[in-house]
């Protein structure tokens, strides 16, 4: 993959990169459109297939989490990708569970909260493997989504901090008809959790209306989030946060501009959600 995307930097052809851990879905192909309107017909659009090991927790779900590579391979040629790179672990990490791989980039600020706060190795897992694959891809520009706005503002900080010469694009979440945000992880959900999923879409615009047209203590609308997801009976909060879309720093008073995350279980399945209000 590094000496194609090398001779693709000779010839002087853009590059376009896409990352995801598979099992893909319309969110993930619109990433691919983005990627082929900015670099155009004569770029390359590579996507990575890995589910990276390092960005789960013991206690997560790395070894259920839905893999179906013929389906993406399929997936990946309708919608106009060029290249895919699916490594596995023993040439990302050369036998890590030995102990040989011993590197790794923690971002200090912005992985605090949130996701951070819910799973504290997740973010180290995360910049790790992306700046990996921007070494091994050699693109001009990746898109993600902003489904993952945090992952999105670390990497963002990441390339900054060190000089990864790639422009970060965040594209818009894609959504299913009743609002709820395409993710891999949906797949979990019996027919009841899918149905009560909506929450966190209906929650992100009931927070939205509250908070329309003047300034909200955050901590009284975090209760009214808190009270609307717990008549959900298959729904358990795990946080709800309203931040700074600059430094991802809480905010004591919801305006207009600020965004809202939050994520939620359904039995072990668990979603997250976000949006500028």
């Amino acid at each position: 993959m590094q000496r194609l995307a090398k001779r693709w930097q000779h010839e002087g052809t853009r590059v376009g990169f896409v990352p995801t851990m598979g099992y893909l879905h319309e969110g993930h192909l619109s990433l691919v459109r983005e990627a082929r309107r900015i670099v155009g017909r004569r770029g390359m659009v590579v996507m990575s297939i890995y589910v990276n090991p390092t960005q789960f927790a013991p206690t997560e779900d790395l070894s259920r989490y839905p893999r179906d590579f013929v389906r993406d391979k399929k997936l990946c040629r309708g919608a106009g990708v060029d290249v895919i790179f699916a490594p596995d672990d023993t040439e990302m990490y050369a036998n890590e569970a030995a102990g040989s791989h011993s590197t790794y980039i923690v971002e200090e600020k912005l992985s605090r909260g949130m996701e951070g706060a819910s799973r504290p190795t997740h973010f180290r897992g995360v910049t790790t493997v992306v700046a990996k694959l921007f070494n091994i891809v050699l693109p001009e520009v990746a898109v993600f989504g902003a489904k993952d706005f945090q992952q999105a503002a670390i990497v963002k900080r990441m390339v900054r901090d060190l000089n990864f010469p790639v422009k970060i694009v965040v594209a818009p979440t894609h959504r299913e008809p009743d609002g709820v945000a395409m993710s891999s992880r949906n797949k979990y959900l019996s027919p009841a959790q899918r149905e009560q999923a909506t929450v966190l879409f209906e929650a992100l615009q009931l927070a939205k209306k509250l908070a329309k047209g003047r300034g909200v203590d955050a901590s009284e609308l975090k209760e009214h989030v808190a009270k609307f997801i717990a008549q959900r009976p298959e729904a358990r909060l795990d946080y709800v946060e309203f931040f700074d879309p600059e430094t991802l720093e809480p905010v004591a008073k919801v305006k207009r501009g600020a965004r809202m995350a939050l994520a939620v279980f359904f039995g072990k399945t668990r979603l997250i959600d976000n949006a500028r209000l």
